[in-house]
């Protein structure tokens, strides 16, 4: 039974003693250093600001009308009794091509007959001078002394000249309204719409058509008072190698096209309610009539988006919008790698830049990251200095390496 215990207590005591002799030994290890895992600042983008020279484009828009358009009318009444194939809406024409014809029976009828009363007031005329050499010959035959007016018949000769004039005259309209049988284009240009057609009765100042130049187009546009300080002295809008040229840009069937026009003249006068200078755009031959290229017509009523060629400012600073605060201000990454909120001089603002006058110097790096909560003094990385830290970050993970696996 004695020798039983002694087996079972020597196992338990070489348990107790191995157990007691790691947690010795786990006391006497040291603990390895720890080290507080270092945060980074913050990786920004920036951009280095350079003073440069800036050509200005003044952006407005607008819709392409005619230069030239009118209501087209008959100056005679009438059967209409031929039209032109191209009397449809969007026919083009030439200068004094004919739309329609007005059935010219009885103006011609009245032609002939003026021909015939001038002829009848020709005779009268060549009577009545045949009749006053008569009448002088047998004056001079009595020897009564001085020979008077009417007994030289100069009163009836001057009646039938004055009635040979009326002849003429009423010939001349006659004929006049012969040709306005034919109601011809006043100028190169489009039917926009019609009102008669073929066989229809017209009369005299009947409204036919309206019909639109296709020589030039017009934009009308609205100008700031700043917009007009951007543009070349407008005084010189006479010269035509002196007008501002103007970019036409518009989408079509899903393409984005452009037009060139230039800056003709502005109406002078300031709008009452917008306060605004009204200015015309011009663009020769819209719908591409003259000219040998292919490019896209530009109809009117289209709308369009200009910029207008303006001046170039110097000493200015180009920055996207996005960089500067409602405030005017935007934050500069000083050499210390730190924020500074800046206030700036704004010259001019556009749709995608900001144009910076006074407030940064050359050289100097502007945040362009748009941070939750910026504040000056917060330090920051920019990518450059970023990778040269994630290196010696990764020299020294290897160098601890090396060590350990020296160890």
């Amino acid at each position: 039974m004695a020798i039983k215990k002694r087996l079972i207590l020597i196992p338990v005591s070489i348990l107790i003693v191995a157990v007691f002799a790691y947690n010795i030994l786990a006391n006497m290890r040291q603990a390895p250093p720890r080290q507080a895992a270092e945060r980074l600042p913050v990786l920004v983008e920036y951009t280095q600001v350079q003073f440069g020279s800036v050509q200005f484009q003044v952006p407005t828009q607008g819709n392409v009308m005619p230069r030239f358009a009118t209501q087209l009318t008959a100056e005679v009444g009438g059967r209409i009794q031929w039209v032109s194939p191209k009397f449809v809406a969007g026919g083009f024409f030439s200068k004094d091509e004919v739309l329609l014809r007005i059935d010219d029976f009885d103006y011609r009828t009245a032609v002939e007959e003026a021909k015939a009363n001038l002829a009848r007031a020709q005779a009268m005329v060549a009577e009545e001078r045949a009749r006053g050499q008569v009448a002088e010959a047998e004056w001079r035959s009595i020897q009564a002394g001085e020979i008077p007016e009417l007994g030289l018949r100069r009163p009836q000769l001057a009646s039938e000249l004055a009635n040979l004039q009326s002849a003429q005259a009423r010939l001349a309209q006659a004929e006049r309204n012969l040709e306005r049988t034919q109601v011809k284009a006043p100028f190169n240009g489009v039917l926009q719409s019609r009102n008669v057609n073929l066989g229809q009765f017209i009369p005299a100042n009947a409204n036919i058509g309206a019909f639109f130049g296709t020589d030039v187009a017009e934009i009308r546009v609205a100008l700031s008072e700043f917009d007009l300080s951007l543009l070349p002295d407008l005084t010189l809008l006479n010269d035509d190698d002196k007008r501002p040229e103007a970019l036409l840009r518009a989408e079509v069937a899903g393409n984005t096209q452009e037009w060139r026009g230039h800056l003709i003249r502005t109406e002078g006068v300031i709008d009452a309610d917008s306060r605004v200078t009204y200015a015309v755009i011009a663009v020769q031959d819209p719908y591409n009539l003259r000219s040998e290229d292919e490019r896209t017509a530009l109809p009117f009523g289209r709308f369009v988006r200009l910029y207008i060629q303006g001046i170039e400012v110097e000493q200015l600073i180009e920055l996207p919008r996005y960089a500067v605060n409602s405030n005017q201000q935007v934050w500069v990454i000083t050499p210390e790698r730190t924020l500074e909120l800046r206030t700036v001089e704004v010259f001019r603002r556009d749709r995608n830049a900001v144009y910076i006058r006074d407030g940064l110097a050359d050289g100097e790096l502007v945040m362009l990251t748009q941070l939750e909560n910026p504040l000056n003094g917060l330090r920051v990385r920019i990518p450059g200095e970023a990778n040269q830290h994630s290196s010696a970050d990764a020299d020294a993970t290897d160098a601890n390496s090396s060590a350990a696996d020296g160890e």
